[in-house]
């Protein structure tokens, strides 16, 4: 079944780099971006886990973990280690969980309830939907989801923009408009009420149209 926003992030009990987890205590009550990858020893995913790993300090500031997945097994993620950092500068600095039977990436729908049961012998066209970033809340519920082809490396930077809309937007009652980053001007949430707005914003707000209602972004 096809995961949606809101909906509950299977909790799961795997083997990773940094030992076994069970999934929604190791979030514990922060957030947390799974990410998964088609395969290890390729050239873009190479590039993508140093540079996420380079972004580790970021995610912390936003009590974000961070959360690697392919269905390699553990021991070849620790040999292909070395070679993202050698080639990338960065060593892998979070857990990558292994999950050669395939059942969290199914379970998470980035691969078919067909595709089997084992890694052995599946080339990385194979898996080419197992490439997919999940934000998940405190509430262990998905706040986000985004899936890239393979041919094109993920923007890291703007994952972390999508965490801070994420985070912001759960806390404060406001949107945040294209190319919104960090300390810029908001949208009061159409849920609100112009009264309800007027006490949480009495200098008013600037409204280009009706339904378009633009504030400082909220403490």
């Amino acid at each position: 079944m096809a995961l949606r926003i809101n909906d509950e992030a299977p909790n799961f009990t795997a083997d990773t780099t940094e030992g076994t987890i069970d999934f929604h205590e190791w979030i514990g009550d922060g957030w947390a971006l799974l990410f998964s990858h088609p395969k290890d020893f390729t050239p873009v995913c190479t590039t993508e886990l140093g540079t996420l790993a380079g972004l580790k300090p970021e995610f912390a500031k936003r009590n974000c973990k961070i959360l690697g997945i392919s269905v390699d097994s553990v021991s070849n993620h620790e040999k292909w280690s070395h070679d993202i950092e050698a080639s990338q500068g960065h060593a892998v600095n979070y857990p990558l969980i292994g999950d050669p039977e395939l059942k969290i990436v199914k379970a998470y729908d980035m691969l078919p309830a067909d595709a089997g049961d084992t890694s052995e012998g599946r080339t990385p066209a194979d898996n080419a939907t197992a490439r997919s970033v999940f934000v998940i809340g405190p509430d262990k519920k998905i706040k986000a989801t985004l899936t890239y082809p393979m041919s094109t490396g993920r923007n890291f930077e703007e994952i972390l923009r999508l965490v801070d809309s994420c985070q912001l937007t759960a806390t404060k009652k406001v949107a945040t408009p294209a190319n919104w980053t960090q300390g810029g001007d908001v949208i009061i949430s159409p849920a609100v009420s112009d009264e309800e707005a007027k006490q949480t914003y009495p200098d008013g707000w600037q409204t280009p149209l009706p339904y378009v209602r633009i504030v400082p972004q909220p403490k």
